[in-house]
């Protein structure tokens, strides 16, 4: 009696223990991953994709996603080169080249390149001035880029990019580069005014000298003004002009008109 409850216990233990221990045994890997094998905590080999099988309790497996991962900065005050205070967040895109390195040079190699990007965010901004910040984020973002990969590369860590989404001012700094912007459009304003003014009397420079030399333009162009002035019927208008705006000019050849002969002279 007593053996036949032995086998029971040990099949029993057997039927709950097999699916167990293949459960254990067996991993699947993607292919975006890869798996890195550790027996008794001494590394022993990566496992690419597909089904694979490790020792229970001797062997264990750290898997790696290689596909590329992304790390929001959240928004950070910075201080610029020419002490300017800006908000800026941007998102860090990277990808694990050396899923070894990935889990054997850093503790959390996520974490590390978080912080990294923080730092060199502050260290390239404050390198940089406002006007550099607004309008040459590519750059800075580059400059970034290149200071987080140079360090991230000993920890099998690639970075992809490092984009800025959004740079935010202090509204004192808004309202003074507003007047500075309206300040600089009054400036163009008033440039382009002159400029029209000046051409428009080297205009009228022009038109006063072809008049004063054509006899009779002057009262052509009185008698036109008239005319497109009194178009309007409802309204009265009193014009007080020179003498010399209506007389018509006197003819030059009169010399050349002979006088007549009168009659009844004696021959």
């Amino acid at each position: 009696m007593a053996d036949s409850e032995s086998l029971t216990c040990c099949f029993s233990l057997l039927i709950i223990g097999v699916p167990i221990l293949l459960a254990m045994s067996v991993k699947v890997i993607y292919d975006f991953q890869r798996g890195l094998v550790l027996s008794l905590g001494k590394f022993s080999g990566m496992r690419n994709s597909g089904l694979q099988i490790i020792i229970p309790f001797y062997q264990e497996m750290r898997m790696v996603d290689l596909r590329i991962q992304t790390i929001d900065i959240p928004k950070q005050e910075v201080l610029s080169k020419d002490n300017v205070s800006a908000f800026i967040n941007a998102v860090v895109y990277f990808k694990i080249i050396n899923p070894e390195s990935a889990i054997f040079n850093v503790q959390d190699y996520r974490a590390a390149v978080f912080q990294h990007s923080q730092t060199a965010i502050r260290d390239v901004v404050g390198s940089r001035t406002l006007d550099q910040l607004l309008t040459d984020r590519k750059s800075i973002a580059d400059s970034i880029s290149n200071a987080v990969d140079k360090d991230a590369k000993e920890w099998g860590v690639d970075i992809v990019g490092i984009k800025i989404q959004d740079i935010s001012l202090p509204d004192t700094m808004k309202k003074a580069m507003a007047r500075q912007a309206q300040a600089e459009r009054e400036k163009r304003a008033s440039i382009i005014i002159s400029e029209g003014e000046s051409m428009a009397a080297d205009k009228l420079a022009a038109a006063a000298k072809i008049l004063s030399e054509s006899p009779g333009a002057l009262h052509l162009r009185t008698l036109q003004m008239i005319s497109s002035v009194s178009a309007d019927k409802t309204n009265i208008m009193n014009f007080v002009l020179p003498i010399e705006g209506v007389q018509i000019p006197e003819r030059t050849d009169k010399a050349d008109i002979k006088p007549k002969k009168e009659k009844g002279a004696g021959a």
